[in-house]
């Protein structure tokens, strides 16, 4: 066999690999991106609904008219936030919005009230734009995570030091069954 053919066969199998790893590579790095894409979804919603509770809790003060002492931590989304910091701030906005529930049914001219009742319903929007935005984070994150186990992309994301990453997890009290006395 000619030498000059063996050399074309091995230049050809290495540019196969070479290309394969290329778009492996590129296919990884999207995957990444679209995850950080989720992830400030979930920030935009978390913003939102933010400024829609604080809105809420000015109506119900102004409303009610007596102190009334609802704690509101204020919440700096930041790009460097880990998803534990996320999930925590979570839980501390699940609970301010059942306080301001609480609160409403406790004054039932509250309840009746017109901005009350639009701000009930922008609390539903901003509430399924966030399980919205969970949803596309946890898909693009499934996606992510079948990449970096299956081989052969498994290869090119353990040479690129990739690994799993975590899904965004409801915490315990918000799997617990709601208690709903009529």
């Amino acid at each position: 066999m000619n030498p000059l053919y063996i050399i074309i066969a091995v230049l050809v199998v290495v540019l196969i690999f070479v290309i394969w790893y290329i778009s492996t590579s590129n296919k990884l790095n999207r995957s990444v991106i679209k995850i950080d894409e989720a992830l400030s979804g979930i920030d935009i919603a978390l913003t939102k609904r933010y400024d829609v509770l604080t809105k809420m809790i000015e109506v119900v003060k102004g409303y009610a008219k007596h102190e009334k002492e609802v704690l509101f931590e204020v919440v700096k989304l930041r790009s460097n936030m880990s998803l534990k910091e996320k999930n925590e701030v979570n839980n501390i906005m699940d609970e301010n919005y059942r306080k301001i529930n609480l609160l409403a049914e406790n004054y039932p001219e509250l309840k009746a009230s017109e901005n009350f009742k639009t701000l009930q319903q922008a609390i539903a929007d901003v509430e399924e734009h966030l399980q919205a935005a969970r949803r596309f984070y946890n898909s693009n994150i499934s996606l992510y995570n079948q990449l970096v186990v299956t081989f052969p992309s498994s290869f090119v994301a353990k040479k690129k030091g990739m690994s799993q990453r975590d899904f965004f997890e409801a915490s315990e009290e918000e799997k617990q069954n709601v208690k709903i006395d009529l």
